[in-house]
């Protein structure tokens, strides 16, 4: 037999990845138009976050997705991003367009993104 183990007030007893995971599937099986995703999969590694963000683009195709996200990646096949700092609308279009925009802070934000990872995978 298997061990079973309850959940407590809130999922207390769970990770927050864990937690979240739990929340997506509830969306996945409420099929809503507009799904809002406040750092959704922040609590998850990255592999974990690659392959629930290419669920979302399937399994979400057909409503609006809006994401609130501080890792690239997740942001990078989006349709429009909207950077904000201090508070302050800084820019907004697409994701490619912002990284060939001179002096866009999304660019650069993209490419410290790259740089870091590079740099990580030398070491």
């Amino acid at each position: 037999m298997k061990n079973v183990v309850s959940v407590l007030e809130e999922g207390s007893n769970w990770s927050m990845g864990q937690r979240q995971l739990f929340c997506l599937g509830r969306a996945l099986l409420r099929r809503s138009r507009v799904l809002v995703l406040d750092e959704a999969t922040a609590s998850v590694d990255n592999a974990t976050d690659m392959i629930l963000q290419k669920t979302i683009r399937t399994e979400f195709s057909d409503c609006t997705v809006i994401t609130v996200a501080h890792r690239i990646p997740t942001v990078m096949d989006c349709t429009k991003v909207l950077v904000i700092s201090d508070g302050k609308l800084v820019e907004y279009d697409e994701p490619m367009k912002l990284i060939k925009k001179e002096g866009s802070l999304f660019g650069q934000l993209v490419n410290e993104y790259w740089t870091h990872i590079h740099s990580a995978e030398l070491h």
